[in-house]
C-alpha cells in the first residue's frame, strides 16, 4: 500500500505543483520550479505567515524587503565569510565529492549506528571514517582531502572584478544593515521587529531530498530588537499557558531526542528558554504548523549545543516536523543572536547601531574635556587661529588620548602643544545611556512548509486519494462544474466563476468529462468546495455547493455563491452555514 509520502509525491509531480529546474537540459540539483498550484499553495502559506506573525503585531512588527545581492563586506561584518561552512570529502578514486557530516550519518544509520555528526571538526571526522571503514558510495575508493567549504554564492557588482559581492544567505543582514533607518522610523522605543519575506541561496555541497535542501529557497523571517535589561514580551500573557514539545539543552548534551511537554511560562521560569520573547515565538510557530495541519505531537523544538550552534547564536532550538518521508525535518530555527550583529556592523560601518535607555535614577559622571586656548594658537598661528580651532573641535578624543602620554600631537599639518587646549574635569548628571539591541530571531523555510503541508493534507479513503489542506492554503478555493455541457449550463457556471474570480477568490472553471470525475479531480487537488450547476438550477436560480472532506453537498441561492465560499474559506463549516441559513442539505454525491 502506498504511503502518505508517496501520494503527496505523486499528486506534486502529477499535478504540477513543483519540478525540477532545467529539465529538458538534465536539471541541476538543488534547483526547483513551482508550477500553478504550488505557487498558490506557496503565496497562501506565505500569506498565512504574515496573517499569524506580522499583521497582529503590526504596531510591534513591520516588513521591510532589502537586495538580494549584497557587497562583500556585509558578509566581512556578518563573520558568513569566515564561518559559513561546511566540509566537503573527497573520493581519491572518481574524484567525487560529499558534503562529510551527511555521508557519515547516512552510512552509519544504514549499519544500524546513530552518531550526532553535527558540530565535529575534521579530525573528528575523519577519525569516524576510518574506524568505521566509510568509502565512496559510488565508487568503493577511499575518501580523503576534506576541508572547509564556503556556502556564499560568489558574483561582481558591476564590470570590476575587485567589486566582490555575494548572494544573501539569510535575508537577516538586509534587517540588520537597515536598523538605523527602521528604528528611527519606529521611534526608537524597543520592542520592535522587522519581518522580510524572500529569496536566498547556499551552494549546498550535495543538495537532496526535494524542497527539503536546496540552492535557492525562500525565507520568512522576524528581527526582534529587544533591550537585554528589559528583554519582557508584553504579548506573552497570550501564549504563557500554551504547551511546546521541547527537547532543553541539557535534554539534548545527554543524547535524548524524546521531548518533554512544558508550559511557555515553566520553559521560561527554568531557563529553558532564554527569555520570554523565545519563548513567545516558539508557541507561535508550534500553532502556525498546527493550523497548516501538522498535529502537535508531531511536533517538537530541539536546542542546538553550543559547537553546534551558528558563530552568532547564544541559544538556538531547531523547530522539528516529523514526516513519512524524511523523518524530523527543520521547518524554522529559533535564535538569540544577543548583539552580535549589530555591533559588528557597528564596527564594520563606523555607524552607531544603538538605542537609548533613560536610567531610573540618574548618576553622576566624571569626565574629562578638552577646549581649545584661542590665545596661544593665535600666538603660534596667528590668523590661522580658526582653522586650528576647528580642527582641534574635530579631534578632541585623540588630542585627550595623544597628550596624555605625549607633548605634542600632529593633525596632518598642525601641531597641537599641550598649552594649546584646557583640559578639565567636569561633573555631569547622566539620564540616558546608549546600548547596543539584542535579537531574538524565528526563521522560517518556506519550500519545506510546502512539503510538509502537502504530506499532512494526504488523506486516503478507498476509491480517491486526495490532499485534504485546511481551506485558509488550499491552491484553489472552489470548482465551478456544469453538470452537462450544455449553454444553460455553461452561461450560468461562467457567470458564477467570474463573480469569485471579481471577489478575489482563487477558482477553477470545468466542464470536461463526468461530474464524478471532476469532483475526484478538484479532490485531489486540494479545492475545499465544488459548486454545481444542474438541472434545477435554471428553473429555480439555485446550486449545490459540494464539501471535499465529507461529500456532503447544500443547495443554495446562486446569489449566495460568494459569501458562502468566504465562510468556508475563514474556517465555517459547511452544514452549520446552510442550518443556520435554512439551506437544503442534500445526499453526498
Amino acid at each position: 500500500m502506498a504511503s502518505r509520502a508517496d501520494v503527496a509525491n505523486d499528486i506534486a509531480n502529477r499535478r504540477g505543483f513543483f519540478w525540477p529546474s532545467f529539465e529538458i537540459y538534465g536539471g541541476v540539483g538543488g534547483f526547483y520550479d513551482y508550477g500553478p498550484l504550488g505557487v498558490l499553495l506557496k503565496d497562501n502559506i506565505v500569506d498565512k505567515w504574515r496573517r499569524t506573525f506580522v499583521l497582529p503585531y503590526q504596531d510591534l512588527i513591520v516588513e521591510i524587503e532589502s537586495p538580494i545581492i549584497m557587497p562583500r563586506v556585509v558578509f566581512e561584518a556578518s563573520g558568513h565569510l569566515e564561518h559559513f561552512t561546511d566540509f566537503i570529502i573527497e573520493c581519491t578514486s572518481c574524484g567525487r565529492r560529499y558534503r562529510a557530516d551527511q555521508l557519515i550519518e547516512e552510512e552509519m544509520s544504514r549499519r544500524g549506528l546513530k552518531v550526532r555528526v553535527e558540530g565535529l571538526g575534521e579530525d573528528e571526522m575523519m577519525r569516524l571514517i576510518r574506524e568505521h571503514g566509510i568509502r565512496c558510495p559510488a565508487c568503493g575508493g577511499g575518501l580523503d582531502n576534506i576541508r572547509r567549504f564556503n556556502l556564499l554564492f560568489q558574483t561582481f557588482i558591476g564590470p570590476y572584478s575587485d567589486n566582490i559581492g555575494y548572494l544573501r544567505p539569510e535575508t537577516a543582514q538586509g534587517m540588520f544593515v537597515a536598523f538605523k533607518r527602521v528604528a528611527g522610523l519606529m521611534g526608537r522605543r524597543p520592542p520592535f521587529g522587522v519581518a522580510q519575506i524572500g529569496k536566498v541561496a547556499r551552494n549546498e555541497i550535495s543538495p537532496r531530498q526535494g524542497l527539503i535542501r536546496l540552492r535557492e529557497f525562500s525565507q520568512m523571517e522576524i528581527e526582534m530588537f529587544i533591550d537585554p535589561q528589559q528583554p519582557r514580551c508584553p504579548l506573552i500573557g497570550e501564549a504563557e499557558s500554551y504547551e511546546v514539545n521541547i527537547v532543553s539543552e541539557d535534554m539534548a548534551a545527554r543524547g535524548m531526542e524524546e521531548p518533554v511537554t512544558v508550559t511557555v511560562r515553566e520553559a521560561v521560569e527554568r531557563g529553558i528558554v532564554v527569555n520570554e520573547w523565545m519563548g513567545f515565538f516558539l508557541a507561535l510557530s508550534q500553532k502556525f504548523m498546527e493550523e497548516l495541519g501538522v498535529p502537535r505531537d508531531s511536533q517538537k523544538f530541539m536546542a542546538k549545543l553550543p559547537h553546534e550552534r551558528a558563530h552568532y547564536s547564544t541559544q538556538t532550538f531547531d523547530h522539528l516536523v516529523y514526516t513519512e518521508r524524511f523523518g524530523w525535518i527543520e521547518v524554522s530555527g529559533h535564535a538569540y543572536r544577543g548583539d552580535y550583529d549589530l555591533r559588528r556592523h557597528g564596527v564594520y560601518s563606523g555607524e552607531e547601531l544603538i538605542l537609548d535607555r533613560r536610567l531610573e535614577q540618574p548618576r553622576i559622571v566624571e569626565e574629562r574635556r578638552l577646549y581649545p586656548n584661542p590665545g596661544k594658537i593665535r600666538e603660534v598661528y596667528g590668523d590661522r587661529v580658526g582653522e586650528v580651532i576647528r580642527r582641534i573641535d574635530e579631534n578632541r578624543d585623540a588630542l585627550l588620548e595623544g597628550l596624555t602620554s605625549a607633548d605634542m600631537v600632529k593633525l596632518g599639518d598642525i601641531t597641537v602643544t599641550r598649552d594649546m587646549v584646557i583640559v578639565r574635569s567636569e561633573k555631569r548628571k547622566v539620564e540616558v545611556e546608549h546600548y547596543v539591541p539584542h535579537v531574538v530571531e524565528p526563521s522560517f523555510g518556506i519550500d519545506r512548509i510546502v512539503y510538509v503541508a502537502l504530506e499532512y493534507a494526504v488523506r486516503m479513503e478507498s476509491g480517491r486519494n486526495f490532499l485534504a489542506f485546511p481551506p485558509e492554503i488550499a491552491p484553489l478555493k472552489v470548482a465551478v462544474l456544469p453538470i452537462v455541457r450544455r449553454d444553460v449550463y455553461i452561461g450560468i457556471a461562467r457567470d458564477i466563476f467570474r463573480s469569485l474570480s471579481m471577489a478575489g477568490i482563487r477558482a477553477a472553471y470545468d466542464d470536461d468529462g463526468s461530474i464524478g470525475h471532476r469532483y475526484l479531480k478538484f479532490d485531489e487537488v486540494g479545492t475545499p468546495l465544488a459548486i454545481t450547476v444542474d438541472e434545477r438550477t435554471p428553473r429555480d436560480g439555485t446550486v449545490t455547493v459540494r464539501d471535499r472532506d465529507t461529500r456532503i453537498q447544500i443547495r443554495i441561492p446562486v446569489d449566495k455563491a460568494v459569501d458562502i465560499v468566504r465562510a468556508v474559506i475563514s474556517g465555517r463549516n459547511i452544514v452549520e452555514l446552510a442550518r443556520a441559513a435554512g439551506y437544503e442539505v442534500v445526499a453526498q454525491r
